[in-house]
């Protein structure tokens, strides 16, 4: 039997039957769709959406940000479930384009729908088309191509009934997803075919739990068990495979001490007793002392980011060797390690069988235990500095995590709240740290927060953005108030990009540019530029709030956790009075020859630093 739809018609009826299962628990794969609307997918996309009210459709703001919500509720949901996202050609596409990249940085399935010019052609040029004089096949959306994980034009109706289930394969494997990107032009939206039925039968995408290859585990065992400076490294996969409990277990067994990487931030709680907290250029004194003097590398789940392993200068025991527990062959093979190509839950339960009766050396555990008091000191300092006013950063995450409860959920992606959040931030669930740091997206943190507000409503969501990120994409405060999804907005004022800053100031440069100063004779030099954050949430809807100081802050977020919609607190902070650096160093390369002093010695200073990177062979 077959039915005559529309190449739209029947990719939406696709879609709704596609479900995943796992351990039991078997979900619908998509939540609904998210989309904009022009000439590109109106008539087609639009119209199949229209006529399927029970697939929900979410107007949004902008096109990124509806792609940075769809990957947010897909990293919230562990990667089982996801949204759909659809724009018309042209500037709709492209500006899906850095939510693509995002997504499969991080490894986050989303499935983008961007509208394209005519497959016929004859009325070619239309609106918004981009020309080539040496092809006719070719468009804007070819930009998605290397920020895609699985890429197809749509040329013909019957070409969905091969490329939907191959994007699907894409999208529901843990190892290779990320954005897959269906090109559709206009005209094929629109035409008709004869589709089998069986193609709309409830499919079920089963996500496996692979177990490695046992040769592989018994010689991590081995490994492990001679060694006597190990280093759990727990990375996203811990949290994605739902491992956190078997790492808990693993790491309470043996005595290992464990380390997280941004993704991986909620593997332990903060008070375990072998959680040393963050890792690398963000990290904790204690991680980064033990990673230095590691002779055994744990990693689980992790992609080793230059963040990670502080741009290879992390680990220099000139012995250490690294064991690999991840899904993903490619990450399993990194720092020439022994990879065990597993999900990470599953690996974590056979190598604790394998280590029954070995424990790290009662020295060990006794530094753990004295860097871990020395940490927790060092994050009640900081907690409670009362600096200012303007009150200093640290202390803001402080009343925040003191306020928030540990089911809450925390929310940022760039400038220096990240490696503030990472280093200060005590965890106590392990969904309730969400960090967009695979590709640090100015932009993304409301965005994301309603995302995660969709994926588990039951839970309060907090984002903490900078005044940088707010103004690229302040305007999803409207789409949370249109769906009823309430967010706690913290906006730190520090009247310039901190982050990149400090970086500059480092780097010789004095924070050039990065300051919001009116232009003076020709220079940025002017007195500061003031921005009435509270005025501007206001007139989006949500309830504004300005707090002064430490105290109208608490109070603020103490009527944010009680009022019903959408809340922007915003407060000012000091840009100079930054959270420390530990015991690491980021790799930013410094101009070898400049007329500035401040500029020489600082490159001076990175040739040293650079000597202590390493190649893991």
């Amino acid at each position: 039997m077959t039915e005559r739809l529309t190449t739209a018609q029947a990719m939406i009826r696709f879609l709704k039957r596609q479900y995943v299962e796992r351990d039991g628990h078997t979900h619908q794969f998509f939540a609904g769709c998210f989309g904009i609307f022009g000439h590109g997918n109106l008539a087609g996309i639009g119209q199949a959406l229209q006529q399927n009210p029970d697939f929900p459709f979410y107007p949004a703001r902008n096109e990124q940000a509806m792609v940075h919500t769809s990957a947010a509720f897909a990293k919230m949901s562990n990667r089982l479930r996801t949204m759909v996202s659809t724009s018309s050609i042209g500037p709709g596409a492209t500006n899906m384009i850095t939510g693509a990249a995002a997504a499969t940085i991080n490894r986050v399935p989303v499935l983008l729908l961007p509208g394209d010019i005519f497959a016929r052609r004859n009325v070619a040029p239309v609106l918004q088309q981009l020309e080539s004089s040496n092809s006719q096949d070719v468009s804007v959306n070819d930009c998605f191509r290397p920020v895609s994980r699985y890429w197809d034009r749509i040329q013909r109706p019957e070409q969905i009934l091969t490329s939907l289930t191959e994007a699907m394969r894409v999208l529901t494997s843990q190892a290779e997803t990320g954005a897959v990107t269906l090109a559709l032009p206009q005209d094929v939206q629109a035409e008709a075919f004869d589709y089998p039925e069986e193609f709309f039968a409830k499919r079920i995408w089963r996500i496996a739990r692979p177990r490695g290859d046992l040769e592989a585990l018994r010689e991590a065992a081995t490994r492990i068990r001679s060694c006597r400076q190990p280093l759990i490294v727990a990375g996203g996969g811990v949290i994605y495979s739902e491992a956190t409990d078997a790492l808990s277990r693993l790491a309470s067994q043996t005595g290992m001490a464990v380390a997280e990487t941004q993704a991986g931030k909620g593997s332990l709680r903060y008070d375990h007793q072998q959680s040393l907290g963050a890792i690398g250029v963000t990290g904790t004194p204690g991680a980064n002392i033990l990673a230095r003097e590691a002779d055994l590398v744990l990693g689980i789940g992790t992609r080793y980011t230059d963040f990670t392993t502080a741009s290879k200068t992390a680990f220099q025991n000139p012995n250490v060797r690294f064991v690999n527990i991840n899904i993903a062959e490619f990450d399993a093979n990194k720092h020439s390690g022994l990879p065990l190509v597993a999900d990470a839950k599953a690996a974590l339960e056979e190598l604790s069988l394998a280590l029954e009766g070995y424990s790290t050396p009662s020295g060990y555990q006794t530094c753990l235990s004295r860097l871990r008091a020395e940490w927790d000191q060092e994050v009640q300092r900081i907690y409670d500095l009362r600096h200012g006013p303007p009150i200093s950063q640290g202390e803001v995450i402080g009343i925040v995590n003191g306020l928030s409860r540990p089911h809450d959920v925390i929310v940022c992606a760039a400038g220096s709240l990240p490696g503030d959040l990472h280093k200060l931030w005590r965890i106590r669930d392990p969904k309730g740290y969400h960090l967009e740091y695979g590709y640090s997206t100015m932009g993304y943190e409301i965005a994301g927060g309603l995302g995660i507000k969709m994926a588990d409503p039951e839970r309060e969501v907090y984002v903490l953005v900078g005044d940088g990120s707010y103004l690229m994409m302040a305007q999803e405060i409207v789409t949370s108030l249109q769906e009823g999804y309430k967010l706690n907005i913290v906006v730190l004022d520090n009247h310039g990009f901190s982050s990149i800053g400090g970086l500059s100031r480092y780097c010789g440069s004095g924070g050039f540019g990065t300051e919001y100063r009116y232009r003076r004779d020709g220079e940025l030099c002017g007195e500061v530029m003031r921005v009435d954050f509270a005025s501007n949430a206001a007139s989006l809807g949500a309830l504004a709030i300005q707090a002064k100081n430490r105290e109208e802050l608490e109070n603020a977020l103490s009527r944010a956790r009680t009022n019903s919609r959408t809340t922007v607190i915003c407060i000012d902070v000091d840009i100079n009075q930054r959270v420390p650096g530990y015991e690491s160093w980021w790799d930013v390369p410094v101009a070898e020859v400049s007329e500035m002093e401040s500029v020489e010695r600082a490159h001076a200073d990175y040739a040293q630093r650079k000597k202590k990177e390493r190649y893991y062979l």
